[in-house]
């Protein structure tokens, strides 16, 4: 008998299991992983008919894991895990393979920011201003902000679908450690570099502080070295202190400290996330910090990136694009939140709805009066048109367009 098909199943060397199974008891199904890779080199994802092939990769600690196959994304049902869009819709086509390499080992990724430091030598790197492409555009490294986005749009957490309900920082937490486990960045793995807040209950509490701790005593110096790492997490309060500001963040006790041109400059480079108006449609505001331990032991971010969000966690652009991703979800339709990555300059839709045949495009209007502004709104304009693409416009000025779904015939 056939495999029953549907998102959440796939086949590992004959057996038809959930892959919410397989990711959450990865040792117990190890010894399928191993036979699915010797006998046929690949699962099988069972959202279609024929089945799609699936990578499967083994980390340098033997943990397995399945991910989509490259360029196969857009073939998946769309309420998929794997599913994905296509060329053109993310700022991950930017980069050259040295700075994201996936491979049947996992994936490698060159971060702009080096994480060790050697104190012998007089620091010069200055995150700021740090070059992470060619003139050509194929970026050899992945600045912070990527690294973020990268993590979010392999988590899928900027996609939206009525099937899966609220998304919570939970589910964003387990999501988030699955990336982590199948990466390395500048050579160690993720599971060490990045310390992702995890989701606090009075039971996990002393769980929680223990790992930080931890996660904590990596940190400093080691000889002539000093060694850095990464925090994400909810930036809930940015709070003044004597030298600067401390960032207390959700689901978190310890705060991280920073100085105050860091605090200023990250306001200028992420003015949506830290701006006001957001908030008031229940925005969030995630970030991923750059830290390191001072002599008393305090976290100090020394670099970030910071992400407007929804209150669902899809990532938005500017508080208009969270008003639209609210109206989207209360509607109850499928979208994708096309995401930049480093590349200021790329041109992507602002969403994506998925629950229609083509998909549809939308985009939100929100700058008047500005030159460079208008002309990039009028060669999105001309690119759907030359494509034949169905686009959705918003004008803020104007009434919200009617975006529930037309029932099918």
């Amino acid at each position: 008998m056939a495999p029953t098909t549907g998102p959440g199943r796939i086949q590992l060397a004959g057996r038809t299991v959930q892959l919410a199974w397989v990711r959450e008891h990865s040792a117990q199904a190890a010894p399928l992983f191993a036979r699915a890779r010797a006998e046929v080199g690949h699962a099988w994802c069972l959202c279609r008919r024929p089945a799609l092939r699936l990578v499967i990769r083994c980390t340098r600690a033997g943990r397995y894991h399945v991910a989509g196959w490259p360029g196969e994304g857009e073939r998946h049902d769309s309420n998929c895990s794997f599913h994905k869009l296509g060329p053109g819709f993310s700022g991950r086509d930017r980069y050259s393979t040295q700075a994201i390499r996936e491979t049947d080992d996992g994936v490698f990724i060159r971060l702009a920011t080096p994480l060790t430091s050697t104190l012998a030598q007089p620091r010069t790197h200055d995150p700021a201003t740090e070059e992470t492409g060619d003139e050509a555009g194929s970026r050899r490294s992945v600045g912070l902000l990527g690294l973020l986005h990268w993590l979010w749009e392999q988590a899928q957490l900027n996609v939206s679908h009525p099937h899966t309900g609220r998304l919570t920082w939970r589910t964003c937490h387990a999501r988030l450690r699955q990336q982590q486990r199948e990466t390395t960045i500048n050579g160690r793995d993720m599971d060490e570099a990045l310390y992702v807040v995890p989701p606090f209950t009075p039971a996990t509490a002393d769980t929680n502080a223990a790992a930080l701790e931890t996660f904590r005593t990596r940190l400093g110096r080691r000889g002539d070295t000093e060694r850095r790492a990464l925090v994400l997490g909810q930036i809930k309060e940015v709070a003044p202190t004597p030298y600067g500001v401390a960032y207390r963040l959700a689901h978190q006790r310890t705060p991280l400290y920073a100085r105050a041109a860091l605090h200023a400059r990250a306001t200028r480079s992420y003015r949506h996330a830290f701006g006001k108006t957001a908030a008031e449609h229940g925005a969030t505001r995630i970030a991923l910090f750059v830290v390191e331990r001072s002599p008393k032991g305090h976290l100090i971010a020394v670099d970030l990136a910071a992400m407007l969000t929804t209150g669902t966690f899809i990532p938005a652009d500017s508080s208009y694009e969270v008003v639209m991703a609210n109206t989207l979800t209360s509607c109850g339709r499928a979208f994708i939140k096309p995401i930049r990555y480093d590349g200021t300059d790329a041109v992507l839709p602002d969403f994506v709805l998925t629950d229609t045949d083509p998909h549809q495009y939308i985009e939100v209007y929100g700058i008047h009066g500005r030159d460079s502004y208008d002309r990039r709104k009028r060669t999105k304009q001309q690119f759907y048109q030359r494509q034949g693409r169905q686009l959705i416009e918003w004008d803020v000025t104007q009434p919200m367009p009617v975006l529930t779904r037309r029932p099918s015939h």
